[in-house]
């Protein structure tokens, strides 16, 4: 018999009797699901846990809503159901205290604030990533310091420099003072977002460009910002609702137009007295805006708070 007759080719009953069983392969993963099944924890801990946690950030916002309904005689004799005078805080708040103005005030002034910031942000992060110059690091490591030191230093020679500027009086085209938002433009926290988030970027970019002959501005609002959306975005946030938070700045400079805060201050007397229904009908007033700037940009937010995570 030679070697061709030797090597046989496997026939049909061969392969079924080696093949393995269906049983056999499908059973395996059926078992290991239950034994996963078995050693799965029971997740009513988790679900305990986060009912606690939600019960706590929502429990002081819902009694809110409850004592701005109330008098004070319904809050300190503890009354856990609605008051009847929400309409009179209402009009307390809203009509003869004009909370809706320094509402208005308030979002104008922190709007600006917000895209100045961005702007000379933009501006520091390119400059820190893309030129050249003497003493680069020494100056990046000056923003970083002032990272740590709070508003509250400076603020009495910031007073002094505005004063002496003429920025308290009323800004250009009927818009709040000067003083009250360009002093705010710059932000080392901004500087240094966007000087992490260009350092991430392909250097190809700025070579390509220098090559095609784009100038720096050029190559700041064509290239670079359109892939920083998300940085943009969540800037915008965190800075608006620092805007939005301003009390003593504006307790000091007093405007004619003051802000939001300064007027939720003036609300703990509006009865001839310590009046908390109004006050905490104002709160919940004065936090739509932050809420509803956050809602829009929430995507970009989350985004832009996760840049350099995966990288």
């Amino acid at each position: 018999m030679g070697v061709e007759e030797s090597i046989r080719r496997p026939s049909k009953h061969d392969e079924l009797r080696t093949s393995p069983t269906p049983t056999t392969v499908e059973s395996s993963p059926a078992r290991w699901r239950g034994r996963s099944r078995g050693l799965r924890r029971p997740t009513w801990p988790t679900h305990l846990m986060l009912v606690v946690v939600v019960a706590v950030l929502v429990g002081p916002v819902l009694y809110a809503v409850l004592v701005s309904t109330q008098s004070n005689n319904d809050l300190f004799s503890f009354a856990l159901l609605p008051g009847d005078r929400l309409d009179d805080n209402w009009d307390v708040v809203w009509n003869e205290r004009q909370l809706g103005r320094f509402m208005l005030t308030s979002t104008v002034v922190s709007v600006i604030i917000a895209f100045g910031k961005v702007v000379t942000s933009l501006l520091a992060g390119l400059a820190f990533v893309y030129f050249r110059f003497p003493g680069k690091w020494v100056v990046f490591g000056f923003v970083l310091v002032t990272l740590l030191m709070p508003t509250e230093i400076s603020i009495l020679a910031l007073f002094r420099q505005v004063s002496d500027l003429g920025w308290q009086e009323a800004g250009p085209w009927g818009l709040p003072p000067l003083g009250l938002t360009v002093p705010f433009f710059a932000s080392a926290t901004g500087a240094f977002l966007f000087r992490q988030h260009f350092a991430n970027l392909p250097a190809d970019l700025s070579e390509a460009a220098q090559i095609d002959g784009v100038t720096p501005f050029q190559f700041l609002f064509k290239i670079l910002v359109p892939l920083s959306w998300n940085a943009i975005g969540a800037l915008l946030v965190i800075q608006f609702i620092y805007g939005w938070n301003m009390y003593l700045w504006p307790l000091l400079l007093q405007p004619d137009d003051q802000l939001v805060q300064v007027g939720l201050g003036g609300l703990r007397n509006a009865d001839q007295g310590q009046a908390y229904g109004p006050l905490m009908l104002g709160a919940l007033l004065a936090s739509i805006p932050p809420i509803l700037v956050f809602l829009v940009l929430q995507k970009p937010f989350m985004r832009g708070m996760a840049i350099g995570r995966d990288k």
